[in-house]
Parts: structure tokens; sequence; C-alpha cells
């Protein structure tokens, strides 16, 4: 990729790019990415830095970058490497907070929800035993919350009062939104700015931030190559 090309890359482009970045390093794990822009960031990984990323269609077959299979993966052999911790997801949010809790059940209080929402489905099961990572389409102050409605993903707050055996294979690498990437680098682990997109400022994603949000002397902007 030259600098003219580097220079007409679209946001949506750089956020791909984003999402590859979560599973570097990885090794042979399964990739679990939920929606589009994860989905085609898995498969640029994949063809890139990430050789050995094992790719799903999402039912049961194992597939290639081009959506060819290349193996078999039925429903238990599928929460066999979920419980032992040998796939890495990036999942939605429908609320996220400053420990990175995440929630995708309800808003409101939970036995009188305004809004019902997908349920907890397995959040609790992935981040406790995979690393798990978010991908925020539309940043804003309903999504990134100062404490989520109900609990679904847990947090690096929760885990800690919950005890080693919740912090254990605990692990959330990055968020991923449509202004920057976040991360919990941080002494108390509350989420940090990782970097801007091109075009975003840090007052932008401030304004956008429903909770106080750590952000260094000098953040870098987004990665445009792999």
């Amino acid at each position: 990729m030259n600098a003219s090309t580097v220079e007409s890359a679209t946001r949506a482009e750089y956020c791909v790019i984003a999402c590859a970045e979560a599973w570097r390093g990885d090794g042979e794990i399964l990739a679990g990415p939920m929606g589009a822009v994860p989905s085609v960031g898995a498969r640029l990984a994949r063809l890139t830095f990430a050789p050995d990323l094992l790719l799903t269609d999402g039912e049961a077959t194992l597939v290639g970058p081009d959506g060819e299979p290349e193996g078999w993966l039925p429903y238990r052999r599928h929460l066999a490497l979920v419980t032992g911790g040998r796939r890495h997801v990036m999942m939605g949010a429908s609320q996220i907070d400053r420990f990175g809790n995440q929630n995708i059940s309800c808003i409101g209080d939970w036995e009188q929800p305004a809004r019902q929402l997908l349920g907890v489905r397995g959040a609790p099961v992935n981040t406790l035993n995979n690393p798990v990572s978010y991908w925020i389409p539309r940043h804003s102050p309903r999504v990134f919350v100062e404490r989520v409605d109900m609990i679904c993903g847990v947090g690096h707050d929760s885990a800690r009062a919950a005890g080693p055996s919740a912090t254990r294979f605990h692990r959330i690498p990055r968020v991923v939104s449509d202004l920057g990437v976040f991360d919990f680098a941080t002494p108390d682990r509350s989420m940090r700015l990782a970097s801007l997109h091109p075009g975003v400022t840090v007052d932008q994603v401030r304004e956008a931030t429903g909770f106080a949000l750590t952000v260094p002397a000098d953040v870098p902007c987004t990665r445009s190559l792999i």
C-alpha cells in the first residue's frame, strides 16, 4: 500500500485493520468475529500476520479467508474450545463501561426493563474463559456508559471482585469503535484511549463517552497498514 492509498483509506478500512490487530499473536486459536467489520478483520489477520488463525462460518464449518470449507467443527467441539480458552471472540455491546463490563441483555432495571435486547447469551463464559474484544460501530454516551444496566460480559472490576477463579483467564485485548481504539493498560484496568482514527479529535471522543476516559499525553493515529 503506497502513500496515496493510505490517504484515501476510508474510516471503515481503518476499523477493519484495528479489528484485525486484536488477533495478533494469538496463534492457533478460533476467531469468533460478530459483525461484518470484525469478520473482514479476522480474515485480514489470517491472510497477513496470523496464518494459524482458525475461521468459522458461524455454524459447524471451518473456512478459509475465501469462505471455502477447510474442516468440520461440531458444536460439542466448539464448546470445548470455548471452555478451554482456545477462542478469541469479538462481540458487540449495547452498553460498555469504563472497566469493560458489557451489556447485551436489557436497558433499564432487569426486573422491568425499558428495552429487552438479546439476553445474556454466552457472554459470561466468553469473558471468563477466553480473550474477548469488542466492536462498537457507533460510539456514543448511550453505549459508553458509567455503569452498565446489567453485566453480561465480565469487566475487570467485576472479575477482580469475584477472585482468582474469575481473573485467571480473563482478558479484554481491545475495544474498537468508529472513533478509535481503546484498551485497559492503566493501573486500575479502566479504559484508555489507545489510538484515534484519522479526522477524529480527543474532544470528540470525550464528548461521546459517558465516563472519564484515560487519555495519554500523546495519542497516536490508528495504523493504516498491517
